[in-house]
């Protein structure tokens, strides 16, 4: 049997993995990916781009236009007798269909001739990793199977610290924006995001640590924003899933790598997801090419510490509802605050003004 030879194998078709191919192939890599699943593939999420996200996508090739999405131009906190907001000052990010995403990665890795194998899991054992019984030999391999990777314990990656979770559920409501802000709504270790998507349908993802919550608590908790839902009719079905932050000791080993939640996860409330996953995408192509994996877990640290430092102070509000109420009376009263927050939120200087042309970002 003639086995599958490539410069990099990748295990997982998410947006991290089909990243992490694109810039690999960019670079002049030969590249397989597979996963089980078939395209597109949807996550519950809160489905927001922030702009330096949307940089990132720029960087791979793909250009998001606001016809495929919702633009939102700042992040709103509201809770009962609070209410504090603050615009980007770097520039608007868009709200899209985890699904549209997706297809548009799929889109580019297949343009740039990455070898992709849908509805094929790799098969990881002491023989190596093969799909559909062949085996695969590949310079490097990369792990971007998610938050409970089997090819991190494949490679011997996967010891965590610092691993906490939440619950989330996502559902999509058929209505027009209210509002070109992302709203966050706050009660007692629980949160609401409301993402605008498109010119007439809204995101809604609800957060918590209590296991038996479902989606339809969202009506009990946050009855302001569910009013805003009256007469709407759902435009898909719950989905349901497991947000966790969790730390590794190493996100390299030999010639394998680790990528996007297979490398240590974010709590969801930063938002940090897909945008952690498209610089270390860059980042690891670069560490391909310079044959030093070392330098893409070195770029891996520094590119997590400012989204862990973030991830810190959202779950301190989370867990503490006194100075959460500190904070939002702080921004209410100073709005400069929050919008010096969010500019280092989304790594943009604190004097830009400028924003992308009104077509595309």
């Amino acid at each position: 049997m003639t086995p599958h030879q490539t410069d990099v194998f990748i295990v997982g078709g998410g947006p991290a993995g089909l990243a992490a191919g694109i810039a690999a192939r960019l670079r002049g890599f030969r590249v397989m990916l597979a996963d089980g699943c078939r395209p597109p593939i949807d996550k519950a999420c809160g489905e927001g781009l922030m702009a330096d996200a949307l940089a990132g996508l720029r960087r791979l090739g793909v250009s998001l236009s606001r016809e495929q999405g919702a633009l939102f131009t700042g992040i709103r906190f509201v809770e009962p007798g609070f209410s504090a907001e603050a615009r980007f000052r770097g520039g608007p990010g868009l709200g899209i269909r985890r699904t549209t995403l997706h297809s548009l990665l799929v889109e580019r890795a297949s343009e740039l001739g990455v070898d992709l194998h849908w509805g094929r899991p790799a098969r990881l054992d002491a023989a190596g990793a093969s799909v559909d019984g062949t085996p695969v030999r590949a310079r490097w391999m990369v792990g971007a199977d998610g938050q409970n990777s089997s090819f991190r314990r494949w490679a011997g990656l996967d010891r965590c610290r610092g691993y906490t979770r939440r619950f989330g559920f996502r559902r999509h409501f058929r209505v027009s924006p209210w509002s070109d802000f992302v709203e966050v709504h706050w009660t007692e270790r629980c949160q609401a995001y409301i993402t605008p998507v498109s010119a007439d349908e809204v995101c809604v993802a609800v957060i918590s640590r209590d296991p038996r919550l479902r989606f339809e608590d969202f009506f009990r908790l946050f009855p302001g924003a569910a009013r805003r839902l009256e007469g709407a009719s759902p435009g898909t079905a719950p989905r349901g899933a497991v947000t966790a932050s969790c730390r590794l000791h190493s996100v390299v080993s030999g010639s394998f790598a680790l990528i996007g939640e297979a490398s240590g996860s974010l709590d969801a409330i930063t938002g940090e997801g897909l945008s952690l996953a498209f610089r270390q995408a860059v980042a690891l192509a670069e560490a391909l090419e310079r044959d030093d994996l070392a330098w893409y877990a070195a770029e891996h640290r520094r590119i997590a510490r400012m989204p862990r430092l973030m991830e810190r102070l959202m779950l301190i509000l989370d867990q503490n509802t006194w100075v959460r109420h500190q904070v939002l009376r702080a921004f209410t009263a100073e709005p400069r605050l929050f919008a010096r927050l969010l500019d280092i939120h989304t790594r943009q200087p604190a004097a830009s003004t400028f924003y992308p042309s009104p077509r595309y970002l």
